[in-house]
């Protein structure tokens, strides 16, 4: 019997010397596990083909089969990208049993693919597992979460013990697993995903351009009876918003609000995201007046309750593509 082989993508959008640090990463931890290391650029528009395809050439992986560079030719954001890259599949055509996905600016320690891998072969039912990850100044990450909904949206914006303690069974973010867990969903810049399951529900809703794609996935792969695990065996360095340049943001770009809504409407309804929003800036208005009390910081990027506000009256009177909670982009044609 063959051994079930791992398809590894790393996208990069004008990232090029991480991409290539996280290349030397990933090689390093797929030995001994058969498959492909494929390197996605979508459209940079940087030369970033040029220097990871010059990267890889000096590392002598040129002309092999086991690293391969491949241009999307569209930058439709995280998902599409990705999609991009689990439909070229291996590079005899055939598809791997397993994708793992890391972020270009994410390294994983030796063992963090085998150890999802393992995890993933030992139980039918795990459809995708996350990894426990950490900044290079040794700061765990938030990775594993519960689903959002309209008290985790009023809770996350009210930042109040209180509140938290009351709602403690909705706050989105999971206190640090110490053991495997199953979750709700694991952030996506390292998650290994059984293609089985992918078969069955579909490849990421592309209408994500930037944000909520996993939330969105995990919660289809859960629906669909796939479990989602949080193993923190498996272990990455992630720098972090290195191609969205999330933590110095002068403000919340518009694709981050039309994702969140996106999210809520597809998988609750209108009326449900109207909630989460009225929810949200409830809690956030309240948050306001404590920090004027009490002089702490905002802690939110400049205008984000104005411009949440806003996105929420500008949806109102914009049509909303509400296509099932099933919806994802196919990674196979029929009969293939």
């Amino acid at each position: 019997m063959q051994d079930p082989k791992v398809l590894t993508i790393i996208l990069n959008y004008r990232t090029p010397e991480l991409s290539l640090r996280s290349l030397d990463a990933a090689y390093g931890a797929m030995e001994g596990i058969a498959g492909e290391i494929l390197v996605v650029d979508n459209c940079s528009g940087d030369g970033s083909c040029e220097v990871i395809a010059k990267g890889i050439e000096a590392r002598g992986w040129a002309g092999g089969s086991r690293v391969r560079l491949a241009a999307s030719g569209h930058n439709g954001g995280f998902g599409a990208g990705n999609n991009f890259g689990m439909k070229l599949g291996l590079s005899d055509g055939s598809q791997p049993d397993y994708i793992y996905l890391l972020n270009s600016d994410a390294f994983p320690e030796k063992s963090a693919i085998s150890e999802l891998f393992t995890h993933l072969a030992a139980h039918p039912k795990a459809g995708m597992a996350g990894s426990y990850i950490r900044g290079e100044d040794e700061i765990p990450h938030i990775t594993a979460f519960r689903f959002p909904s309209v008290a985790g949206e009023f809770e996350g914006a009210v930042r109040t013990g209180i509140v938290t303690r009351l709602l403690k069974g909705s706050v989105v973010p999971l206190p640090m697993p110490q053991e495997a867990t199953s979750v709700d969903w694991v952030a996506g810049a390292s998650v290994l995903m059984r293609r089985e399951m992918l078969d069955e529900i579909g490849g990421f809703d592309e209408r994500f351009f930037l944000y909520f794609e996993e939330t969105d996935l995990c919660r289809r792969a859960r629906r669909a009876g796939w479990e989602v695990w949080y193993l923190p065996q498996s272990r990455v360095v992630h720098l972090g918003s290195v191609s969205t340049g999330m933590k110095t943001w002068a403000r919340t770009p518009g694709y981050w609000f039309d994702s969140r809504l996106h999210y809520f409407v597809k998988n609750h309804g209108r009326g449900y995201a109207v909630g989460a929003t009225l929810a949200r800036v409830a809690g956030a208005a309240l948050w306001r007046l404590r920090v004027a009390v009490s002089g702490k910081e905002l802690g939110d990027p400049p205008h984000f309750l104005r411009d949440l506000i806003g996105h929420g009256i500008t949806s109102v009177f914009r049509r909303q593509s509400d296509s099932g909670p099933e919806a994802g982009v196919p990674l196979r044609e029929e009969g293939k």
